[in-house]
């Protein structure tokens, strides 16, 4: 009897724990929750400035639009022969867009994630030159995703640094220098009028935020719900496993700003929203050269699609996937809405389509097939954290169906839009970017554009040489080796049987990184990422993993 009695007790001990847990957590959320709200206005009506009333005399340079996605696998995209949810969702206006030009298939982002990959698209310079490395994020997130995140389900615990946290600047002031040159700045001292929609990520303020970085024009995505999580258009998919999502969900607003105003309500589904006043933006300047930089948030957490494109798909049975190929539907028809907008003002023939993703699809969503046939993730210097997709369109100048089939980078971006438009590169810094717009039109000169291309996040590093590749890890302290012209997956790691390659290549990152500038911003913390499985699958000790600084 007495036995039973202690059973009970102990039974009722383990519930009271485990309640008191669960309510830990849930009151952790609503504090999150109630420090990220901030006064949002009615929906604001954007007065994009306008050019002049008729088209000017003679030859002008041409436009530049240049649409980058967030977290986009190369999967995504049918051009690859692929597509969403076993290629039941393709995707024609970016497919009809890649094959009016040039395609690069082994094309890398600059990193593998967010804001640094950003930086180093705008300015064609790698992190030792300018420092900005790691991603910046707001304030309580490391603390609250490590409380998620480390409750011992899991083979690797996440690491945080809570003094470095607490001693950095807000995420505003984590901004990209002013001395640095970005696109926006050198189209603008072309005679460019110079417009930013959507993320930005690279700061904010008058110091840090788009307008003070070559933008004439900038309206900001000012948090992270496409809609409303009770909007009676929205359909949303959360992700219990995830405690970026769970971050997501806690401190998000709908909500947008312009030119560094008050933030105000966005006109709609942020995706068709973005796309909306992108249109407005190529008819206000139809008489005049613009760049217009359309900077998507999708398809990044947190998972939210309309109800019209999710109901578009009632062939996709599992909800998360179709959340998820409702919002590649939508980014899908904002490419062919900008062209048929640039058509429709007679600047097809005469500007430059730019498309790309920040990044590779991000495994702490949950859907497995992202990145296929490559490993990893975002977050990660396997394939599958940098291969991305990346077009360039220019009628008459680039033929269609061109392929670059040379390791290209994000870094190139700045030189051959510069070569493009006649806008002058700094000469006073190095540029790391070469100038791709030979070898998009038939010029090309005997040599590759790289002789190698690097990555770097803390103590995890990679190069890419030729067809061989390294990555170098602290944590765990490992090297991988694969000679992607054989093994393009990395299924094969040669480190340990060609230690001479390994010494080689390097010899080839101490040699990059001498004499580099120390980070802007140190990482507080590391987050562990497991290479053949997502987030939602159940890690183990035997399951090949690395750590990524942020």
């Amino acid at each position: 009897m007495a036995k039973k009695v202690w059973m009970g007790i102990a039974a009722f001990a383990i519930l009271v724990l485990v309640v008191a847990g669960l309510n830990f957590r849930s009151i952790i959320l609503f504090v999150v929750a109630s420090r990220g709200q901030e006064e949002i206005g009615p929906n604001v009506p954007i007065a994009w400035a306008r050019g002049p009333e008729t088209p000017p005399a003679g030859d002008r340079p041409p436009n530049v639009v240049f649409i980058l996605a967030d977290d986009l696998g190369i999967n995504d995209i049918s051009t690859y022969g692929g597509g969403v949810a076993g290629g039941l969702v393709p995707t024609p206006n970016i497919d009809a867009l890649a094959a009016s030009g040039a395609i690069m298939p082994q094309a890398y982002s600059g990193t593998a994630a967010c804001a640094p990959s950003r930086a180093m698209l705008l300015t064609g310079r790698y992190p030792t030159r300018h420092g900005f490395e790691f991603t910046p994020t707001p304030a309580g997130m490391g603390g609250m995703l490590s409380l998620f995140y480390n409750d011992g389900s899991r083979p690797h615990p996440m690491l945080r640094d809570a003094k470095a946290e607490k001693n950095l600047p807000s995420m505003a002031e984590q901004g990209l220098p002013g001395s640095e040159i970005t696109i926006a700045e050198i189209l603008k001292a072309r005679g460019y009028h110079t417009a930013h929609i959507g993320k930005w990520h690279l700061g904010g303020g008058k110091v840090f935020g788009a307008n003070a970085q070559g933008f004439d024009e900038s309206l900001l995505m000012a948090s992270s719900f496409y809609l409303p999580e009770k909007d009676p258009n929205v359909v949303n998919a959360k992700l219990d496993f995830d405690p970026i999502d769970k971050f997501l969900w806690a401190r998000s607003q709908h909500a947008a700003a312009f030119n560094d105003g008050p933030r105000f309500a966005p006109g709609g589904y942020l995706t068709d929203y973005y796309t909306d006043e992108a249109v407005k933006v190529i008819q206000a300047n139809r008489n005049r050269p613009f760049f217009l930089y359309l900077a998507h948030w999708g398809v990044h957490s947190p998972l939210q699609a309309t109800k019209a494109d999710y109901d578009a798909l009632p062939q996709i049975k599992d909800h998360r996937l179709r959340v998820y190929a409702a919002m590649v539907r939508s980014l899908d028809r904002s490419v062919g809405r900008v062209r048929e907008a640039l058509r429709a003002q007679g600047l097809e023939d005469n500007t430059i389509i730019v498309f790309s993703s920040d990044n590779g699809g991000a495994g702490y969503i949950g859907l497995p097939e992202v990145n296929k046939p490559y490993r990893g993730w975002k977050l990660s210097f396997f394939e599958g954290g940098i291969r991305v997709p990346y077009f360039v369109s220019w009628p008459g100048k680039i033929a269609p169906g061109t392929r670059v089939n040379d390791p290209v980078s994000h870094i190139d971006l700045l030189p051959t839009l510069a070569a493009a438009t006649g806008a002058q590169v700094p000469t006073d810094r190095v540029i790391d970017g070469a100038n791709l717009l030979p070898y998009m039109t038939g010029q090309a000169p005997p040599t590759p554009p790289h002789e190698a291309i690097f990555w770097q996040d803390g103590h995890y590093l990679a190069v890419r040489k030729g067809a061989w590749k390294l990555q170098t890890s602290e944590r765990p302290k490992k090297d991988w080796l694969f000679d992607l012209a054989r093994d393009p997956t990395e299924k094969t790691n040669l480190a340990a049987s060609n230690p001479v390659k390994v010494a080689e290549l390097k010899a080839a990152i101490a040699a990059h990184r001498r004499g580099s500038k120390t980070a802007l911003y140190p990482y507080v913390g590391e987050m562990p990422v497991t290479i053949d499985k997502t987030l939602e699958q159940k890690a183990t000790e035997a399951d090949e993993y690395i750590y990524w600084p942020g």
